[in-house]
């Protein structure tokens, strides 16, 4: 009987399936990551809205419709994040008949976000920034590690952004930035990382 116990694979707990679905996500195997985020989600259906992190694995994975729906339920549980009106915008763009004009008409306003440079990225997306607004606005800060990480999403953000607009090299370019020159390992940093990494595979850090 004990062999046979210890022939079977042990269950998963809520917990562990999503960490084996970070664990996924983080290695560039987003496919894997939702199929383990999906099964957590089975489990304990009321984590549904709150999972952002399988809104982004749906970016990476080319599914932009059900990314655009995640988002969208994640904003009922989180009204005031810059970050989840920017991530629905990127899947409303690549979605089956969107566009960047669709996409910044459906932009979710956000009021209340008050991390620097969100504003800015948040007005950028909308088209009534600029790329030096986010920077100058990201470039000011109290020390040098806040400036490291204010200008680490600063450059993530603009790399999607140039990414939604179609331009790969200045995408890559403001990625790079993010994700070696300015290098946070918190989880948006491990984002531009793996995002660097899955854009220019042949990219040196």
């Amino acid at each position: 009987m004990l062999a046979l116990l210890e022939a079977q694979e042990p269950v998963v707990s809520v917990r562990g399936l999503y960490e084996r679905g970070e664990k996924e996500f983080f290695a560039g195997r987003f496919k894997e990551a939702i199929a383990n985020w999906d099964a957590e989600i089975e489990r304990m259906p009321a984590r549904d809205p709150y999972h952002w992190q399988r809104g982004l694995a749906y970016y990476y994975a080319g599914e932009f419709a059900k990314g655009v729906k995640q988002f969208e339920r994640h904003q009922r549980v989180n009204g005031n994040d810059v970050e989840n009106a920017v991530w629905h915008f990127l899947c409303a763009v690549k979605q089956e008949g969107g566009s960047v004009e669709k996409a910044r008409k459906a932009l979710i306003p956000i009021e209340g976000d008050t991390r620097i440079p969100m504003k800015e990225v948040h007005d950028l997306f909308a088209g009534k920034g600029t790329v030096e607004e986010v920077l100058k606005a990201a470039g000011q800060a109290a020390s040098p590690l806040y400036q490291r990480n204010q200008l680490c999403y600063a450059h993530l953000y603009l790399g999607l952004y140039f990414e939604a607009l179609g331009k790969a090299e200045k995408s890559l370019e403001h990625m790079k930035k993010a994700a070696v020159d300015f290098r946070m390992d918190h989880y948006m940093g491990k984002v531009a990382q793996v995002h660097f990494k899955v854009r220019d595979p042949g990219g040196k850090d």
